[in-house]
């Protein structure tokens, strides 16, 4: 998958850097739908986790977790 969850952070303070731009601020209604969209996303991620924690298995490509993770949470998301 190429996109993670890092990179919809990136383009989340990216909007909100743009917001903060004083010479040339971000539109309201362009960060009002970049931030529907990522709480989409958001959602949709959670309800990824929460299959894989009810079935006991499984994994997210969107998720993923660091190979330094605590076991625990290795566990937990894959």
């Amino acid at each position: 998958m190429k996109n993670k969850i890092e990179d919809l952070r990136n383009h989340l303070f990216a909007a909100l850097e743009g917001l903060a731009d004083e010479e040339k601020p971000m539109d309201i209604e362009r960060a009002r739908a970049i931030s529907e969209v990522a709480q989409t996303i958001i959602n949709s991620a959670k309800v990824e986790v929460d299959f894989i924690k009810e079935v006991g298995r499984g994994s997210s490509k969107f998720l993923e977790v660091e190979a330094d993770a605590a076991p625990e949470t290795r566990r937990r998301l894959t």
